[in-house]
């Protein structure tokens, strides 16, 4: 029976492992906080996460010591693949933990506004989380998980003015 269990627990942290590092997005869920998609890398048995500074990804509920339900999708079909719990540790800037993930992020990292200082930016401003695979896995959900999307600065186009595709049609037969 201990072989089995144990056995089990290996396929379970060979599945979360591998579907953690194909994934680009996994969906994080701390304590208090509404679950968000956060961008990482999968460092040595570890998915670490960098934000909660000015333009980075928000890491709201990601306490030190506490834990937080990591769910992994597909990255060809969007579908859930698993979910984990996962034992928050936050990594102090300067260690070499906190080197070595920064370099495998630094290039995960799109867009950065500032390019070869974001470390530094990063040291300064940021927080680094470990989320460590803790437990068993999360059982499959009985109900759709269909969330209202959380609140955001950030918009959507408008739509097109009525006039608009009268103008455009205008200059197409003037020429």
């Amino acid at each position: 029976m201990t072989q089995t269990l144990s056995g089990r627990a290996l396929l379970d942290g060979a599945l979360v492992e591998e579907a953690t590092k194909k994934s680009g997005l996994i969906w994080v869920r701390g304590a208090g906080a509404p679950e968000r998609a956060l961008w990482h890398a999968w460092i040595d048995g570890a998915a670490y996460v960098i934000g909660g500074g000015p333009g980075e990804q928000p890491l709201d509920g990601l306490v030190d010591g506490a834990a937080a339900t990591v769910t992994v999708r597909s990255k060809d079909k969007g579908g859930r693949v698993v979910a984990w719990t996962a034992q928050v540790r936050e990594i102090p800037a300067g260690s070499p933990a906190w080197e070595t993930a920064v370099a495998e992020l630094k290039g995960k990292r799109l867009n950065a506004p500032d390019g070869e200082a974001m470390p530094a930016r990063w040291a300064a401003q940021c927080r680094l989380v470990a989320l460590t695979p803790a437990g068993p896995l999360e059982p499959a959900p009985d109900t759709s998980l269909a969330a209202a999307p959380v609140a955001s600065p950030a918009t959507t186009r408008h739509a097109v003015p009525a006039a608009l595709p009268r103008l455009l049609l205008k200059r197409k037969r003037r020429r």
